[in-house]
């Protein structure tokens, strides 16, 4: 247990303080927040950048707003290294499984 010492006011003594432990619901949180920041952030360039500019691919021909385009060419690449990469997690846990490996985390709690 992470314990920090401080000292009591104007004495000489100290007093031993217990830090609070993380938990997965203070993560959650972090996580939570730092979406919410970069979905502000993500908004705000969008509204900003709302000349049209004409997409055409596969002969398919729409007309966007340069950020709702740019938007969408950049979860086509998030989508692009996400699905290859959890199929090859997902490959990997299971060659682990059948080589009698762990996958699961061991339990922090005390």
């Amino acid at each position: 247990m992470d314990d920090k010492w401080m000292p009591t006011d104007g004495e000489n003594d100290v007093t031993r303080v217990a830090a609070a432990p993380r938990s997965r619901v203070s993560g959650l949180w972090v996580g939570v927040i730092l979406s919410a920041v970069v979905l502000v952030f993500l908004l705000v360039f969008i509204l900003q950048n709302g000349n049209p500019v004409l997409i055409t691919f596969l002969g398919w021909t729409q007309t966007l707003p340069t950020g709702v385009a740019l938007l969408f060419a950049a979860i086509a690449g998030v989508l692009l290294v996400a699905i290859p990469g959890s199929i090859r997690i997902l490959q990997l846990r299971r060659a682990a499984a059948t080589e009698g490996f762990v996958t699961e985390r061991p339990s922090h709690r005390g």
